[in-house]
Formats: C-alpha cells, structure tokens, sequence
C-alpha cells in the first residue's frame, strides 16, 4: 500500500486527472489554480525559467487547474475557456527536460463549493498522488497562484531547502533533517519598475500605495505575534508555501473554504514544529485589485483605491499584553491560580480567557503534561494563532481598537532594536517601514523575552 492511498480513498474528491506518468525522479510539483485570469503566462514563464537551475537528481512539474462552478458567468467561463487554449499553445511550445506542465479545467465546481481552497485541494491531491504512484513520500507540494511569479532560483532553492537531492547534501557534508514545509519569501512590487519583466499590467500609484500599506500591515502582524513568543507564527500567503507530500496526507490535505484555506492549513502544519521559513528565494504576488476571493491581497486593495480609506491593524497594545501573559508560561504549569491571580493582567485578557474557559482548559493541560516542555507543546495547541485573532478582535472592541497601519508598524519598532535603519517617530515614509520590516522578516530574527 502506497503511502497517500488511505488518505486518498478517505479524503480524495477526484480520480486520477492526469494521464501520463510522473517522472521517475520527479520531486517537486507546484499547482497553479486558475480562475477569471488572463495573465497566466506569466507565470508559467517564470517557472520555466526557474527551472534550469534544477539539480540533475530533481524533476519538477507543474499542476495547473482552470476552474469555475457551472453558474459562473458566461463572460467568465469564456475567458477560462481561452486561457486553456493559450496555456496548451503555449506548453506545446515550450518542452523543457527538467520541468513538466500538466493542463486540467473543471467548470463544474458547485456554486457553495466552489473557490480556491477546492481547487488548491484537487491539485494537492493529484500532486499526492503521483509522488504515490512513484513511492516518493518526501515530494514537496508548493503552492503559488496564477497572477504570481517566481525568482530564477526558485525551484533551486526550494529544492535545497528541503534537501530533494539527499545524495548530493550528504556527499557536501551538509545532511540534515528537512523540514515539513516552509513559508517562502514574497515581496509585491511597489512601482512600476518593481514589476517583473514580461509583466504587461500598468498599475496607477493609489495600487502601489494600496499593496505597500497592506504588506506592511502582514509584516507588522507576523512580527508582532512573533514578539508574543508565540512559536508558529509564518506568514500565510497561499502563493507563497511548500508542504512535504506524506505530512500533507497525515493532517488530512487542504481545506475547501473559500477565502483564508491557506491560514488554516498552514497553521494546521505549522503547529508539528517543523515548519520553516525559506528565505532564500521570492514569491512576487501580484498587486492588483480582485474579487476573486472574499478577502485577502486583491479586495483588501480594492477596498482602498475605490474608498480611498485608510487601512487600519491591531493596536501594538494588545500584542505586548499577550507577551506578558506568555511569559509566566512557567508559572501556568507550576502553580494551580485562577488566571487573574497569575499576573496583574489587564482586564480585557482576563476577560477573554474567562469567555475561552481557560482555567478548565489549563487544568487539563497540566494534568496531561508530564513534564515543562510537554506542557508547553499542549499550551500552544490550545492558545493557537486563531485563539491569538480571537483576542486581537476581542480587545479591539474593549479599549483596543484598531489603528492606521503606518502609526503601528513605527510603534511597534520602538519596542525592539531597529538595526540597519534610522527611524523617526514622525517618519510617514512607508517604503522605509515596509523595508525595515522586510528586513526583518528575511533575517528571520526572533524576540528575547
């Protein structure tokens, strides 16, 4: 029995899709759902790119899905209908040895199904599926989107990261245990000069000003649960991450929801603890206005440019009240208190752990860790990222509320070392923040507590 074969038959949605076999040394598949798009080919080219940098041990291939749910329109449907007849013009015109591109589409999504989280699910399952066929459980799973491009080093990198060649680390002396999945590194071009070549889109500046403001308001929020001390904290973009293929089948695959499937499954994985950041390559998103999904890059920047709103985040407040709170994690497994009783605590976290039932969940905890550090492994499975969300949104409407982006992200640099950047307290220069704080996100730095 194959390694994916359980989870296929019990969580598998599709037969096979694809007709021709893997390839023997294939290791690495990215899948590609594509909706409403007209800009795939950009992407593709990328991946072509990318791929003569491959070891000679690695195969990759690419998955792409054009998908919509049958009610779709008609203007829609059409424009599905020609990105297919493009993108196969387009694979018949360009065989690599390295690389692999295989074509679906399926308009028969239902309409309360239908979105990316199924499609990214059907390509993650058919990818399982064929590293099965080849008895290959350590084949990655990366996922991008069809309005995103990759470095030339991308599948290079991908490939070192998670050690795809093992002959080759071990021969280099540079073996180690690979991890389960990463993050991978993404920036969103600020200015026309930023855009990949090849890319035919021009974006007036409210769309440049748009992405640069919501960039910063990710980078801040990860650097800012970072500071909680919580341990999984990753970016969740779903352009941007990689997941080994047997890991994908033991946490039961990708979810269908509609909007935020990445942040699920990814904390899903994340929460193992082998999760990583791969940093040495980039993701570059695309920063258009969309309405493909209910939320996220493109309604977020469509939001602004049409309301000219600012964009607001979590009040830096409410992250160092969390950090307080983490740091008597000692306390919490050595002493049976009520939780105002471990520290002077603001009221509105007492609050909330109240609403959570926390004093309950914490004698659970303790009463099945027998030791600090199993105690902490079930800590942080119950005080998720999503527990941290609930609390960010509980306090904003209890004294914390939400704050324009700029003010938190300088606000929050005043409370840690800010190295390699002058900052000033009235600097309204968002290029500067959003660089500082991609700085800082490539240096993959963590906060002494």
């Amino acid at each position: 029995m194959g390694f994916a074969e359980v989870y296929l038959q019990k969580a598998g949605l599709r037969e096979a899709l694809v007709g021709a076999d893997p390839h023997t040394d294939l290791k690495l598949t990215i899948t590609v759902p594509v909706y409403n798009e007209s800009g795939l080919e950009r992407c593709l080219d990328s991946l072509l790119g990318a791929a003569d940098s491959l070891p000679s041990r690695v195969h990759a291939e690419v998955l792409i899905l054009i998908n919509a749910s049958g009610d779709s329109s008609p203007e829609i449907l059409e424009l599905n209908k020609q990105t297919y007849r493009s993108t196969r013009s387009w694979m018949d015109a360009h065989p690599h040895p390295s690389i692999d591109f295989h074509l679906l589409k399926d308009h028969s999504f239902g309409a309360k199904e239908a979105g990316v989280g199924l499609a990214r699910k059907i390509l993650m399952d058919e990818a399982v599926r064929r590293f099965d066929q080849i008895g290959f459980p350590d084949g990655i799973l990366a996922s991008l989107d069809a309005d995103a491009v990759v470095e030339d080093n991308y599948l290079e990198v991908l490939s070192r990261h998670f050690q795809l060649d093992k002959a080759a680390a071990k021969q280099k002396g540079t073996f180690a245990e690979s991890p389960e999945g990463c993050a991978i590194y993404f920036e969103h071009p600020l200015a026309p000069e930023d855009l990949v070549s090849g890319t035919a889109e021009f974006y007036m500046p409210p769309v440049f000003k748009a992405i640069t403001l919501y960039e910063l308001h990710l980078r801040y929020y990860l650097q800012a649960v970072r500071y909680t001390a919580y341990p999984y904290a990753y970016h969740t973009v779903g352009s941007a991450f990689a997941v080994r293929a047997d890991v994908y089948c033991k946490e039961g695959g990708m979810n269908r929801r509609q909007g935020g499937e990445d942040f699920y499954f990814i904390q899903k994985i994340a929460q193992r603890g082998k999760f990583s950041d791969c940093l040495a390559t980039r993701v570059i998103p695309s920063p258009r206005p969309s309405d493909r999904v209910p939320f996220g890059t493109g309604p977020v920047v469509a939001r602004l440019i049409t309301f000219d709103e600012t964009l607001t985040t979590y009040d830096p407040r409410s992250f160092k009240i969390l950090r307080l709170f983490f740091a008597e994690m000692e306390t919490l497994y050595t002493q049976s208190l009520a939780a105002e009783q471990i520290v002077s605590l603001p009221d509105v976290l007492r609050k909330f752990l109240d609403s959570q039932k926390f004093e309950d969940a914490l004698k659970e905890i303790r009463g099945n860790s027998a030791s600090y550090p199993a105690f902490q492994k079930r800590f942080w499975r119950w005080f998720t990222m999503f527990r941290i969300m609930k609390f960010l949104h509980f306090a904003r409407e209890r004294g914390y509320p939400d704050v324009p982006v700029e003010k938190a992200a300088i606000d929050f640099l005043k409370e840690i070392p800010v190295e390699g950047a002058e900052l000033s307290g009235k600097s309204t220069d968002l290029s500067l923040l959003l660089d500082i704080y991609r700085k800082r996100d490539r240096s993959d730095r963590t906060y002494a507590h």
